[in-house]
């Protein structure tokens, strides 16, 4: 007797998990199917299916798991096991009004979150592959409104799935929204630097001041762009230091990777030199640089030099400019300064590059 109940209690929970794993293969190729037949390419594909890849996970993990609770139900059922704490019947009808709801809710709103962070990446790749991968302004810009999305996405769905569950759970969630009301006014009085951020953060993307990947200076503080959040901007500066300000808080804001930049080098000559032949030996290498295939297409205009930027300490000081692609001009400054003192020692012109 004992045997063949503990058969079929062994039955059901194989054919729970075979019912689990078949759910799951047929989703897994079903997404498999849809992420392949995707008209983008290689690499933005593997950026999707990696994502693809975290739905399933997710929905492996809840098959499994009602698999693992419907196989505990049936095995208490079959042994008999029965009491005030455990009946079968109530278990049945508790799951059928409200467990049912559960599982739509908590596997719904995974869903929709995951599948609408897949829509957002598409739509990221997309504007990639309309506008060319030349065009850094719009790569940044779409990684910026990306991010911000997804967070959003993320925290509104989070929400919304948590009040339902409360709500099934029999868990009275107007007093929770009337007390969210009276902290939200509570916030407002009392953290207004904080109300303060987020406004500012909205603003400072709404109107695109700066993206993610800019080279930025921001009060008084210069670096890379790295995050980009209603309420923080994440700057890494030139000695690996992570800096961050709270929107509210940013006064000067220097964007110099914006549509285009300047590569900018202070070449300083004895005052014995012959300024004419200075210019004259800059502007050739700067057409050096023009005409090469290396340089050439980070380079927008003639090498531009404004004249004698100040006489001091014995050295004549000529600003040279070169007008560069965004997020070239160091590159750029760093070969002008090298050829220019190759060219100077070769010529006898006493420099000192800055």
């Amino acid at each position: 007797m004992i045997s063949g109940v503990h058969y079929r209690a062994g039955a059901a929970v194989v054919v729970a998990f075979l019912c689990a794993a078949a759910l799951v293969w047929v989703a897994g190729r079903l997404v498999h199917r849809v992420v392949g037949r995707l008209d983008i390419d290689a690499d933005h594909k593997a950026a999707i299916q990696e994502r693809a890849e975290r739905v399933m996970r997710a929905l492996t993990l809840l098959a499994y798991a009602v698999a693992a609770v419907a196989s505990v139900s049936l095995a208490l059922q079959m042994f008999g096991i029965r009491g005030p704490w455990w009946s079968p019947e109530i278990a049945v009808t508790w799951l059928l009004l409200h467990g049912v709801n559960i599982i739509v809710i908590v596997v719904g709103s995974t869903i929709v979150v995951r599948v609408l962070h897949l829509a957002i990446k598409h739509l990221q790749f997309k504007i990639g592959r309309r506008h060319s991968k030349a065009d850094l302004e719009w790569q940044r810009r779409a990684t910026t409104i990306t991010g911000l999305l997804e967070s959003i996405v993320t925290v509104a769905i989070g929400f919304i799935a948590v009040m339902m569950l409360l709500q099934e759970l029999a868990v009275d969630i107007r007093p929770i929204l009337a007390g969210a009301g009276i902290a939200g006014l509570a916030i407002g009085f009392g953290a207004q630097n904080l109300v303060r951020d987020v406004i500012s953060g909205f603003f400072l993307i709404l109107e695109d001041q700066v993206r993610v990947g800019d080279i930025a200076k921001i009060n008084g503080v210069g670096g890379t762009v790295e995050q980009i959040n209603l309420r923080t901007i994440v700057l890494r500066d030139g000695e690996g230091a992570v800096q961050v300000f709270p929107n509210g808080t940013i006064n000067t804001l220097a964007n110099m990777s914006k549509i285009y930049a300047y590569a900018v080098v202070d070449v300083r000559v004895a005052y014995s030199e012959h300024l004419d032949r200075v210019m004259t030996t800059i502007k050739e290498v700067g057409a050096s640089m023009e005409s090469e295939a290396d340089w050439k297409p980070l380079l927008l205009a003639p090498i531009d030099i404004p004249g004698v930027e100040s006489i001091a300490d014995g050295f004549s000081v000529v600003r040279v400019r070169l007008k560069t692609q965004p997020l070239n001009q160091n590159a750029v400054a760093n070969e002008l300064r090298r050829r220019l003192v190759t060219i100077f020692v070769a010529r006898g012109i006493r420099p000192y590059a800055g």
